[in-house]
């Protein structure tokens, strides 16, 4: 492997998962197999839904904006990952390093904003299904996924701006494979009592999606419990199993690295950043396909079309 003083004094070092040249080899051909899959499976969700008319309502809107913004998310970290084992070299430009980080805090707040709007139409369609479609306008819709894209990418915003303005000296080598906010405050120099408090804050900020979605579940959930039919009962359980699956593995692990203490994070924590950063987003399109008849049918009319326009 090529040096870091090579680099200029200004570039930060990626020390990647774990710091152990043969884990990192293992780590390289997962993120080399995870990344194509990621972008086939969710390209394939995004194109099944604009190609089946039947797929032209709000479920399946959010699902493609979700598809969408993993595409961004996955592709913020991993193809640097792989062009710096490719290279030989772990360094990443102090802009650079700040742009990945602002772009991965805005996809992934975007991703939660979503995640929020599909539980809140899956809740209206399950408790007020009279009323599914006016509540749910066309409008309202782009109106709550331009509303993620926008608070997302303005909470993210700050948060780069603030760390971009500290001072680093000595030691940059980020305990990451990515350039994330918590090492590089760890990094820092600087006074970052007021970054931490801010960073703390996005966490709350974050967390609001999270509490939409719950209860939207809690709405969901009394009402399915009234239904008589054991039938019916089911059919809203497996309509909103998928999300639910989906939700859980996502907050599950980004509320875990980021509501802990900055000082308790080091290098062995960047291997559970990988499921959110990585694995998610490469699940997501096996998760809703698998479990859903109507998505299931609008691939195999994507395939069927592909397959007759090649013969």
């Amino acid at each position: 492997m090529r040096e870091e003083n090579q680099s200029a004094t200004t570039d930060f070092i990626l020390l990647g998962v774990t710091g152990q040249q043969e884990q990192e080899d293992i780590f390289f051909i997962l993120f080399l197999l995870i990344y194509p899959i990621t972008l086939v499976g969710n390209m394939l969700i995004i194109l099944a839904i604009l190609s089946d008319v039947r797929l032209h309502n709000p479920m399946y809107f959010f699902l493609a904006n979700l598809s969408l913004v993993d595409i961004f998310f996955s592709s913020v970290t991993i193809p640097k990952m792989l062009a710096n084992y490719f290279l030989e070299s772990k360094t990443i430009s102090y802009a650079g390093c700040f742009t990945q980080m602002d772009f991965m805090l805005a996809f992934g707040n975007t991703d939660s904003y979503v995640l929020a709007a599909m539980a809140i139409d899956r809740a209206v369609a399950i408790s007020r299904p009279l009323h599914y479609t006016t509540i749910m306008s066309p409008r309202l819709c782009v109106v709550m996924v331009v509303g993620s894209w926008v608070v997302g990418n303005a909470n993210s915003l700050s948060h780069a701006l603030l760390t971009a303005s500290l001072s680093f000296c000595g030691n940059k080598e980020v305990a990451n494979f990515y350039c994330d906010i918590i090492p590089l405050l760890k990094l820092s120099c600087s006074d970052i009592h007021f970054n931490v408090k801010i960073m703390y804050l996005g966490v709350g900020i974050f967390s609001l999606p999270l509490f939409c979605i719950i209860i939207s579940y809690v709405r969901v959930f009394a009402t399915v419990l009234r239904v008589p039919s054991t039938k019916g009962i089911l059919k809203a359980f497996s309509t909103c199993g998928s999300h639910l699956t989906v939700v859980s593995l996502y907050y599950g692990t980004i509320m875990g690295m980021y509501s802990r203490p900055l000082t308790s994070y080091s290098l062995k924590d960047a291997v559970i950043t990988v499921m959110y950063t990585a694995v998610t987003p490469m699940l997501n399109p096996f998760i809703y396909s698998l479990r859903n008849r109507d998505m299931k049918a609008a691939l195999g009319k994507l395939f069927g079309r592909t397959s007759s326009s090649q013969l």
